[in-house]
């Protein structure tokens, strides 16, 4: 089953994130089907960049995301093409 969620990166105390798709039983930060986005909590205001339309595809073909990747996501919502 694959997952989106956040695989860590950084230096020690100033953690920078990867949204990354990924098979559930491996290790957080073990090699990625895709990265999808990232998240950089430390910033003022944190910065989310995510990619939508390949968070979508994914999803439609089983992914789940995880808490922290869906409350990102409610929080960052895509924006209309005009």
């Amino acid at each position: 089953m694959l997952m989106i969620r956040l695989a860590r990166f950084g230096a020690k105390k100033k953690p920078s994130y990867r949204v990354v798709v990924i098979e559930k039983e491996r290790a957080r930060d073990s090699r990625a089907v895709e990265v999808v986005g990232s998240y950089h909590p430390v910033e003022k205001p944190a910065s989310v960049k995510l990619k939508h339309d390949r968070i979508e595809h994914w999803m439609k073909n089983g992914a789940q995301p995880s808490s922290t990747v869906a409350r990102l996501m409610r929080k960052n919502p895509a924006v209309a093409a005009v």
